[in-house]
């Protein structure tokens, strides 16, 4: 069980051991944009949202499970981090708050040691039985992962830390690595820049990897000269202007009185204190790309229309076939608002002023799920688009992100704090999309087999995380137990919705 897993000890080294190549550091020109930036920085405050992800009420964690194909030596592990990692300002730097209320909590610079975030963990008879009943080696990084949602970051250290358990999975023959970071120190695009800068292509342990296409945001465009391309603009302004101001209107509704309809799902009062279960399912993603194909729509469209079949399969089980009408089911997205989508360079990122910069990046959309039973399955993706249609053609995510910055200025944090814990409160689960790597990578010499993010400290009992590498996407969720106490027939259903959609689109093609 959770409850009986115990933490490692400082320093504590695995006994299984295998000769990797020489760890990568990070690039020259990322090294030199990282060290501009740690001397820019000394002192630095915190952003608002950073300070926001601090709040007792609202203090967010990111947990990343890492499968790997070979076991990757404490030693090596703790070159490799030197070498990369810790290069990076924002890890290796503490948050100092003055003694004066005026005072803002600033970014310090301090000295890694390395034996106070790195973890081997004895194991024990858990390595053994792991061996031969894979099953049981993923309960263990379950209960693990739990375990450490009830052990507090040391607050005078940098925020993160990394367990290595080497111990055999469905997925990892080798080990798992868990990857603990205090979200004030970045988001998901941002993460995921730094892993792609500290990983090698498998195929050539030399080279960088191919980062996923970034580009920027389509704006609207019309051909034509004169009236009509006035009109087409206009025309575009509008449909923004008007579905901007109806999510803003609910945007405030539900920081009042607006809340989701109560189902088992929900979260209780204080969920944001409890531990999370971590569980994750591997699914193909060239069968989304493939209902993407059929249904001219977007990636991100497809995971919603079968999250929204996997929560009607769920609970319509637990109301025994019998699913309320008019379920009130959304989730609080966060939604990077960059100028640029996808992952970008981390030398890029790190640039003083540039689009891309390094940090929590995040606006919120308020996005309804149709939950409802469907005769076809791809009724689930038609509603699905609908719903998101009206959210990519609005600013809702900026006017989010732009009214926090100026209620903090002109109402005080306290305020914003409040409304941010109203709001996700009223609803009921958080969902993300981030993409990864399309190539096979190895971290400091070990091939990368699968990446399950995922989020904890929030008030909220469901987090649904989707994740990219290679062909593969990984369904990670984070679910408090008291809510649902069956997170793995929630995984059933997403992964047998998928298929359902999937041949329902293959006989429409």
């Amino acid at each position: 069980m959770a409850g009986a897993t115990e933490l490692p000890e400082k320093g504590t080294k695995c006994l299984l051991t295998v000769n990797i190549p020489k760890p990568p550091s990070i690039s020259p020109a990322t090294e030199a944009e990282i060290e501009t930036a740690a001397t820019a920085e000394k002192g630095t405050p915190l952003s608002p949202t950073a300070r926001l992800f601090l709040q007792p009420n609202f203090n967010c964690h990111i947990i990343a499970i890492l499968g790997f194909a070979k076991i990757i030596a404490a030693d090596e592990m703790k070159a490799g981090l030197q070498a990369t990692l810790v290069r990076h300002p924002r890890f290796s730097s503490v948050q100092v708050s003055q003694n004066s209320r005026k005072d803002k909590p600033r970014w310090v610079p301090t000295k890694v040691n390395l034996d106070d975030h790195l973890f081997y963990p004895e194991l024990g008879p858990a390595a053994a039985v792991s061996a031969s009943d894979h099953a049981a080696g993923d309960r263990f990084v379950e209960d693990y992962a739990t375990t450490l949602c009830q052990t507090p970051l040391d607050p005078s250290r940098p925020l993160w830390d990394l367990h290595f358990l080497s111990i055999r999975t469905t997925e990892a023959a080798a080990g798992v690595a868990i990857f603990r970071i205090h979200h004030s120190l970045g988001d998901g695009i941002s993460l995921m820049s730094l892993l792609l800068a500290c990983t090698r292509k498998t195929s050539d342990l030399e080279s960088l990897p191919t980062l996923p296409e970034a580009r920027r945001r389509p704006a609207a465009a019309a051909s034509g000269v004169g009236a009509w391309v006035f009109l087409f603009w206009l025309w575009n302004f509008v449909v923004y202007a008007w579905n901007s101001l109806a999510g803003s209107l609910l945007y405030v509704a539900s920081t009042f009185f607006l809340k989701d309809t109560r189902t088992p799902i929900s979260g209780s009062e204080g969920v944001e204190f409890r531990p999370k279960r971590f569980v994750h399912r591997i699914v193909s993603l060239d069968d989304v790309k493939a209902i993407k194909c059929a249904m001219g729509c977007t990636i991100n469209d497809v995971l919603l229309g079968v999250t929204s079949a996997a929560l009607s399969r769920y609970l319509s089980r637990i109301y025994d076939g019998h699913l309320p009408q008019s379920l009130r089911i959304r989730t609080s997205m966060l939604v990077n608002i960059r100028p640029t989508s996808g992952i970008n360079a981390l030398a890029e990122m790190m640039k003083k002023g540039s689009d891309a910069r390094w940090g929590n990046r995040l606006g919120y959309m308020l996005l309804r799920f149709p939950v409802m039973m469907c005769e076809d399955p791809l009724d689930y993706i038609r509603k699905g688009k609908e719903v998101a249609e009206k959210k990519k053609n609005s600013w809702e995510a900026i006017f989010t992100y732009t009214s926090g910055l100026l209620i903090v200025k002109c109402l005080g944090f306290k305020v914003i704090t409040a409304m941010c814990h109203r709001i996700i409160s009223n609803t009921t689960l958080s969902f993300s999309n981030v993409v990864g790597p399309t190539e096979e990578v190895s971290l400091f010499g070990s091939p990368l087999v699968y990446i399950a993010p995922s989020v904890y400290g929030h008030p909220q009992a469901l987090s649904i995380h989707f994740q990219s590498y290679q062909n593969k996407l990984t369904v990670a969720m984070a679910v408090d137990e008291l809510a649902i106490p069956d997170p793995h027939k929630l995984l059933d259903d997403v992964a047998q919705s998928l298929q359902l959609i999937k041949d329902a689109a293959t006989a429409r093609s």
